[in-house]
């Protein structure tokens, strides 16, 4: 699968519920009105507001809903959440009893986070991957999602869920990015005519929003650091085995893996550091985890000194289809430069653009066999046991599920044999080769490089139902197929709209990656928040 993809600033967005607080740091300090007042804050503000007695988790819980009923809901509609949570204040006061006990779970306890609408939780709860077909189907053996029962276990307050590409994204090859059968269009918040990216399209208009402290997308191709790059926040997609997808509606067993979607590079280390690093037997692809990533604490890979000495090696791949674009990767490539790195530029990838049809085909034969499976675990009251069933379900219900874009996907999917079928295998194998071997790791190897740079995809392009996401790029594929991390995070702005770069490593290089990411971030501080303008301003 190859990646697809002034309103309301000054008014009263966030409610009441910090209207009269008082507050410990320079951010809420300097926020004259509720509006902005939660506008950018991290997630060590918000333990700090907590520490000091001065909020509560119910209180900025409370004003995250009012965020959303006013952001998402109301005003600039940003339809980025399709579900809360009904349950969020009553788990936010129990986790307030803790504290008041001494039971401090780690610094995510308290925390608002948002989740894609593809990973299951066992409460009162959807989980749908946007499909009308699985509404009422519940979770998969009646129990949460690994990732979800990492983030409880960690303390935070799992807010709600969020919009999605239908199926995440592998559904037609006409489909708009943002758009589900139950959630209907996200729009991107920096530009509400253009498109947030996908498949998690919710998660990433949400977080550059500020409707959540962090929020988890997950990605097969391109749909953590798209969508991040689309909404000018920081993503990280991990290695495939680092965060377990037990529970979580598959793609690609090769390919799938949930990950970090936030405003900082801190807080996108502190969200994987609470998700990753433990070995789930109902994943088996968490079992070739190095013995040090297990229970890893990223944050102590974030060093503003990290690029000093760093081999990086330019791909140039996207660069010389924008002149802005071009300025601004070429200013990033100076800073880091400045930063003490070591900058071999151009570097080529002998085999990047040539394994597209075989990932396509992997594709197709994994997500039959993984969605079958996925389907067969759930109960009774689940419309749908199979991609069969969900492909009737579509042409049964039509207007509602298919009136823009097929599902032509699905039934190639369907067609396809089981995974011991020749064609796979060789696919598999192919891909696995191009990607890893004479790919990622051989560019790494040839000019003894520790990270590989790029500018992670387009600007975000204008939302079109009619003929579905175009215009755009991404350079998500050859990390994707490969299994292998990227992290990526905002580079500056252009026409009112954000642009990231990306970092690019071996397996199990996510605190290499993150080093050189936060080092860059911290020079340059290129997030800004979206102004929720009806349009880019081109002239």
């Amino acid at each position: 699968m190859t990646t697809r993809r002034s309103f309301l600033r000054g008014t009263a967005v966030a409610g009441a519920a910090f209207a009269t607080a008082r507050v410990p740091s320079a951010a809420f300090a300097a926020a004259s009105n509720p509006s902005s007042a939660l506008e950018e804050i991290s997630i060590a503000d918000l333990q700090k507001l907590q520490q000091s007695g001065r909020q509560s988790s119910e209180q900025i819980t409370q004003a995250y809903l009012d965020r959303i009923d006013a952001i998402d809901r109301s005003g600039p509609k940003l339809n980025s959440v399709i579900e809360l949570n009904p349950d969020a204040l009553s788990i936010a006061r129990q986790l307030d009893a803790e504290r008041k006990a001494g039971k401090v779970r780690g610094p995510m306890h308290g925390i608002p986070v948002l989740i894609k609408d593809n990973i299951s939780t066992a409460d009162r709860m959807q989980t749908t991957a946007g499909s009308l077909a699985l509404v009422g189907a519940g979770a998969p053996d009646s129990r949460d999602a690994f990732v979800a029962a990492q983030l409880r276990r960690a303390g935070v307050v799992i807010l709600g869920k969020t919009n999605l590409s239908e199926w995440a994204n592998f559904r037609s090859n006409h489909s708009s990015s943002g758009w589900s059968g139950r959630g209907g269009q996200t729009h991107n918040p920096y530009a509400l005519d253009r498109n947030p990216s996908g498949s998690s399209s919710g998660s990433g208009a949400a977080t550059g929003a500020s409707l959540c402290a962090v929020a988890i997308g997950t990605e097969t191709d391109g749909s953590i650091v798209s969508p991040s790059c689309s909404n000018g926040i920081v993503g990280i997609k991990p290695t495939v085995g680092l965060v377990s997808r037990a529970g979580i509606v598959p793609i690609s067993h090769t390919q799938d893996t949930a990950g970090p979607m936030a405003r900082t590079v801190t807080d996108a280390a502190i969200l994987l550091t609470a998700i990753g690093g433990v070995i789930d037997p109902n994943d088996p692809a968490t079992a070739a985890m190095p013995e040090g990533y297990m229970r890893a604490d990223y944050t102590k890979a974030l060093d503003p000194n990290g690029l000093r000495g760093m081999r990086l090696g330019v791909v140039r791949k996207f660069a010389g289809f924008n002149a802005q674009a071009d300025k601004l990767f070429a200013e990033a490539i100076d800073a880091m430069r400045k930063l003490g790195a070591v900058i071999v530029d151009p570097v080529e990838i002998a085999t990047d653009g040539k394994f597209g049809d075989a990932e396509m085909t992997v594709l197709l034969y994994e997500f039959k066999a993984d969605l079958n499976k996925y389907l067969a675990s759930l109960g009774p009251k689940s419309q749908v046991h199979s991609l069969a069933d969900v492909i009737k379900f579509n042409n049964d219900n039509a207007e509602k599920e298919m009136p823009y874009f097929g599902q032509e996907l699905l039934v190639r999917a369907g067609g396809k044999a089981g995974l011991e079928s020749g064609e796979y295998r060789k696919a598999l194998a192919d891909c696995k080769k191009m990607t890893q071997a004479d790919g990622i790791d051989a560019t790494l190897a040839k000019d003894k490089l520790d990270v590989l740079i790029g500018i992670t995809g387009s600007p975000a392009w204008m939302t079109d139902l009619v003929d579905g996401d175009g215009g755009g790029f991404s350079d998500s594929s050859l990390p994707a197929v490969a299994g292998y991390p990227h992290v990526t995070v905002p580079m500056g702005m252009m026409f009112g709209l954000p642009l990231n770069i990306s970092f690019i490593g071996t397996a199990w290089s996510e605190p290499t990656l993150l080093k050189a990411a936060f080092a860059y971030e911290q020079a340059t501080k290129h997030r800004m928040a979206p102004k929720f303008m009806a349009t880019a301003p081109l002239g």
